[in-house]
């Protein structure tokens, strides 16, 4: 469909802007999700008082990849290509390093890094390792990627 190629050429790269930096948690997904659909339903002119469930829109759309799974794999693709720059540069540097010093009181805040972790459900040292190769860390993040297409009981 035509509007759904501009919806995703004119809105959602502004949306995802730096989007490989942010780091996500479940209710930040939740929101990106809820906007994806907030938009796609505007696109359809579907009133918010229709009861027309997430899954039969993305079914109508032919929707295979949702925006919180673009934001996910531009995260990991820019993670392989930091991993992959030559020297202790500062990037590569903030994304294995520590910090010196204690901490404040309380949970400790989810890192970029800890997300990566997550997604390959390996360590970050591991991954920086895999990510050198860039045909298998581009199968990595194809895999990662294709297990989390649209949920249809969304």
């Amino acid at each position: 469909m035509q509007k759904v190629r501009l919806v995703r050429a004119l809105i959602f790269p502004i949306f995802t802007y730096a989007a490989e930096t942010w780091t996500i948690k479940a209710a930040d997904r939740q929101r990106i999700d809820a906007f994806e659909m907030w938009c796609w339903r505007r696109m359809l002119r579907i009133p918010w008082t229709a009861r027309r469930t997430n899954a039969s829109i993305l079914r109508q759309l032919k929707i295979t990849r949702r925006l919180s799974t673009t934001c996910l794999k531009r995260i990991l693709e820019y993670f392989g290509h930091t991993a992959r720059r030559d020297g202790d540069n500062l990037e590569k540097i903030v994304v294995t390093g520590k910090v010196e010093g204690k901490r404040p009181r309380g949970r400790s805040p989810i890192r970029w890094s800890d997300q990566i972790r997550t997604a390959l459900d390996t360590k970050v040292h591991t991954a920086l390792n895999v990510a050198q190769s860039r045909v298998k860390w581009h199968k990595i993040v194809q895999k990662v990627v294709s297990g989390r297409g649209h949920d249809p009981q969304q």
